[in-house]
């Protein structure tokens, strides 16, 4: 039998993270992966130049291909660095936490609120998911499909745990087209902040599933159902 989720969770342990040393090298880097993200956001990655990359990150233009050889390394390397980030941090989160409920919680938040903060970023991982060949798109493809492996495994937790019945593909799916494209419509003084946001974004995902695991009689679809009224 289907139960009400728990809608209001832990904020402690939603803000567990890990704080793992930080070295200048990382903090330089991060600061050019950081400007070349607003290169990539304003201009697109066919239209930006390593010169307009160049500019950006205060490299000189022969220092930029020393180091980074193309704007599609760059592309690879911002890709790369935000999965990464955020596949750490959700990791960490997660480990002490077995709520189901609190475990989607945590996976929305983790996630909005990196790219809260940096939409720029989201969008660029949006527009150019397409961008990086030469091998470069099958590593990032394989971290990829571990986030959206973790997301599947936390919806299927909660169908067994709650005795639920619903397609776990479409939730993690849905839930991802509702995350994903935050950077369109995002005004933190209409909206709030991420974990305020995060939390009106879990309910609407939970309600919406365990409502939605209620099924018509057999025979009986919602149109038809809607039809008959």
């Amino acid at each position: 039998m289907a139960t009400q989720p728990a809608v209001r969770a832990s904020r402690s342990s939603r803000r567990t993270s890990t704080h793992l040393p930080v070295t200048r090298f990382d903090r330089r880097l991060g600061q050019i992966l950081e400007h070349a993200t607003e290169v990539f956001c304003l201009k697109g990655y066919e239209g930006a130049s390593m010169r307009d990359l160049s500019r950006a990150t205060g490299m000189s233009l022969a220092g930029l291909y020393h180091y980074f050889q193309s704007k599609e390394r760059l592309l690879y390397l911002i890709q790369k660095h935000t999965f990464t980030t955020i596949l750490e941090s959700l990791k960490a989160r997660l480990e002490s936490v077995t709520d189901p409920e609190e475990r989607i919680h945590i996976f929305i938040l983790n996630h909005l609120e990196y790219f809260v903060s940096n939409q720029p970023g989201l969008k660029v991982l949006s527009h150019e998911d397409e961008s990086l060949k030469n091998g470069f798109s099958s590593e990032i493809a394989g971290i990829k499909r571990e986030y959206y492996r973790i997301c599947l495994g936390l919806m299927e937790d909660l169908r067994q745990k709650r005795g639920l019945d619903f397609n776990t593909r479409t939730a993690v799916m849905s839930l991802f087209g509702m995350i994903n494209w935050i950077y369109t419509w995002y005004n933190p003084r209409v909206d709030g902040n991420a974990e305020a946001l995060a939390e009106r974004m879990g309910n609407l995902v939970l309600n919406g599933i365990v409502h939605g695991s209620k099924r018509p009689l057999k025979g009986q679809s919602v149109l038809t159902n809607l039809r008959h009224r």
